[in-house]
């Protein structure tokens, strides 16, 4: 190849949408817009890459007018599903949807650990726990790789938090960033080998992400990664970022914006051809490319796919389904369907549609939003802030599945507008959403624009009140104890009305466990107050994730608070029994136990093994766990062998993990706080891995 040919495959650029108003001539008329173009080379069968966002669906934004995608509902009702199945599922349409507009490359593979639940972007995100993210982004990853369309995993590493993101440095333990953010990321990549690694924009420990040595060394050394490192968007922190491993920059239009410079061009060829960048480490960087290509197959490319929109519908609606967290639940749900009630639905623009996550990752569905409402905020991310409405009506889905019932819709702009609303009907159902987008944090966990109020109101006027959230954190909740059922349905996607209706209406027996933890206020989670909240775009930012590998339910566990409701928590309407555990202990742990459907309704259940102590230190680590799908009277027996990695730690002084000997207890609970049966095993004490 001539130097002309390597650099070439070095660098992206932007397709425009709203913040790239201009296209780029580097882009070649015909060529469809999304997030990143690099040329190919003819001469020797290298295809050009076309990248897209990301995880839940092909993403299109201000990119390409009348281009409808199917819209998936958020990556934390993914994870929340704890269904590896369905997300090689999802992922492989993904893939060939993307396929289907000539994309070759999907930026997905989120698999940031929720460690705040303020963060703007947990939505996108799978979980707060390393093996629930690690074993659902692989399998997303491996649908989509399916289709011989590369998909990537990102942001490398703790990019937690969206507060000045580009700014943030992100101080962390080395021994507890391996044990818990880091252990997600080598889990995943093992089970998968996506193409390429995206970096985050923040720094690590003084470092920005896209130049952070020590963490790109682990990555292609000590873990073996043979794929190559791209930056995220603008987060190139200089050309001497690539001596570091970086191989690719991403986005270069955002780079002019945040550094007034393009980095892997004129800079870096100059680096070349002075000596700073040494051939070898050029021709590395080419060569990872290259290898992911040929090995994912997008140079084997023959015709589009043909693309099947019911189909996908179907696995956008499965996802819906199962992703749904019935959280509290007195026996009001689920709703008789030929019950003759007057049902008095409130607010969340139940009347248009559902809900939608906002950045990078929003998804244009086939039919268009329903409503677009404008928001707005400062930085970059500003313009793509806005209340997105996907056309699936829980109002209308309600009037079909309930036929027998009067309904009456409130928009739920005042609480005594509301209240008197609910005070005449049999049943009020109050829909709360929130907005939660990349390039923002929560300031707190409160339903906006007076939402806890209305829901106060109403509850005090209609004592049978049902409450479904549509939000991408966890909220808190005032009015818990003075409403009958709680649905968190999370950003269900573009058939989001139907599942929410069919759960309502017991059509579908909810199985979703929630896979962030739900704390009962601010004072309960590791930074009661945010460093960096509220200062102005381009303020430097420290974060010290002084809770270490004690992430979400760890914390929970190691402090001994009770949060509003705990990891892996979800109910049915049908019951489910375990029994017959045994643990056999020695290398690893492994656990046989048995789960018998006990209720009158086919359901799903989602037992969960946990390590809860070592050698007489409290650590609590989810080990394993299974989806398990029972009719009635049914059973199923389940074994559950752990990956040693989760019952070690991490020691940075021989730069191994290490298990410690001697006795461990293991749970089997049906949520991180609700254990219903445990053995104590002994382990024996070894060194091993790196």
């Amino acid at each position: 190849m001539t130097d002309d040919e390597r650099f070439s495959l070095l660098v992206s650029v932007m397709g425009t949408n709203d913040v790239v108003t201009v296209r780029d001539e580097r882009i070649p008329e015909g060529t469809p817009m999304s997030a990143g173009y690099v040329p190919g080379v003819a001469r020797l069968g290298v295809p050009a890459q076309l990248m897209s966002d990301a995880s839940l669906g092909v993403t299109n934004p201000g990119y390409r007018p009348g281009d409808g995608a199917t819209a998936l509902p958020a990556g934390i009702a993914l994870g929340a599903t704890f269904d590896p199945v369905l997300a090689r599922t999802s992922g492989g349409m993904l893939g060939r949807e993307a396929r289907s507009r000539g994309f070759n490359i999907q930026l997905a593979g989120g698999v940031n650990l929720q460690r705040d639940p303020r963060n703007g972007r947990n939505f996108e995100y799978l979980s707060e726990d390393p093996l629930l993210s690690a074993v659902l982004c692989a399998e997303s990853i491996n649908g989509i790789q399916d289709e011989s369309v590369i998909s990537t995993i990102k942001h490398y590493s703790l990019n937690c938090n969206e507060t000045n993101r580009h700014w943030l440095d992100a101080i962390i333990d080395p021994a507890a960033h391996r044990e818990s953010d880091l252990l997600a990321f080598e889990l995943a990549l093992e089970l998968s080998q996506p193409g390429a690694v995206m970096t985050g924009y923040n720094k690590i420990n003084g470092e920005y992400a896209g130049g952070n040595r020590a963490l790109i060394d682990l990555l292609k050394r000590t873990w073996g990664f043979r794929g190559w490192v791209m930056s995220d968007w603008g987060g190139t922190p200089g050309w001497e970022a690539a001596l570091a491993g970086l191989d690719q920059e991403s986005g270069l239009q955002l780079d002019l914006m945040m550094w007034q410079t393009e980095w892997f061009t004129d800079r870096l060829r100059a680096a070349h051809r002075d000596g700073g960048l040494p051939a070898e480490r050029l021709s590395d960087m080419v060569r990872r490319i290259l290898r992911s290509m040929f090995a994912v197959g997008v140079d084997r490319w023959a015709s589009a796919p043909e693309i099947d929109l019911a189909a996908h519908h179907e696995i956008a609606l499965k996802t819906a389904r199962q992703g749904i967290v019935l959280l509290q639940n007195d026996g009001t749900l689920p709703l008789a369907p030929d019950a003759a009630l007057t049902i008095v639905v409130i607010g969340g623009h139940a009347q248009l549609g559902v809900a939608s996550g906002c950045g990078s990752s929003a998804v244009v569905p086939p039919d268009g939003y329903a409503e677009v409402i404008r928001i707005g905020g400062p930085g970059v991310m500003g313009v793509g802030r806005n209340l997105y409405l996907h056309p699936s009506s829980p109002l209308a889905e309600l009037r079909r599945l309930l036929p027998n019932a009067h309904f009456e819709y409130d928009p739920g702009m005042s609480p005594a507008e509301s209240a008197l609303a609910a005070a005449h009907a049999d049943l009020a159902i109050v829909f709360a959403i929130k907005v939660d987008s990349e390039g923002f944090d929560d300031p707190d966990l409160a339903l906006p624009w007076g939402q806890d109020a209305v829901i106060e109101a109403v509850a005090a006027a209609n004592p049978n009140t049902v409450v479904v959230l549509e939000t991408g954190n966890p909220v808190v909740m005032p009015w818990k104890d003075r409403v009958r059922a709680i649905v968190e349905a999370w950003y269900p996607g573009q058939a989001g009305g139907q599942a929410i209706a069919e759960v309502l209406a017991g059509v579908v027996n909810p199985s979703g466990r929630l896979p962030i933890s739900f704390p009962a206020d601010l004072s309960q989670t590791p930074r009661p107050e945010l460093p960096g909240l509220g200062t102005p775009w381009g303020t430097a930012v420290t974060i010290d994730y002084a809770e270490g590998a004690e992430v979400g339910y760890r914390w929970f566990a190691k402090t001994g608070e009770k949060p509003l409701f705990a990891f892996g928590h979800g109910l049915s309407y049908t019951s489910f029994a375990y029994d017959e555990l045994r643990v056999e202990g020695g290398e690893t742990v492994t656990a046989t136990f048995t789960v018998t459907n006990i209720g009158e309704r086919a359901g799903a259940d989602v037992p969960q093994l946990y390590l809860t102590d070592a050698v007489g230190t409290r650590r609590q680590r989810l080990i394993g766990f299974q989806r398990v799908e029972l009719g009635p009277g049914e059973s199923q027996t389940v074994t559950v062998t752990a990956d040693p990695r989760l019952l070690a730690t991490y020691d940075t002084a021989v730069g191994a993990w290490r298990i410690a000997d001697g006795p461990h207890r293991v749970a089997l609970a049906k949520a991180a706080d609700g254990v219903e049966a445990a053995r104590v095993v002994n382990l024996a004490g070894r060194t091993f891995g790196r």
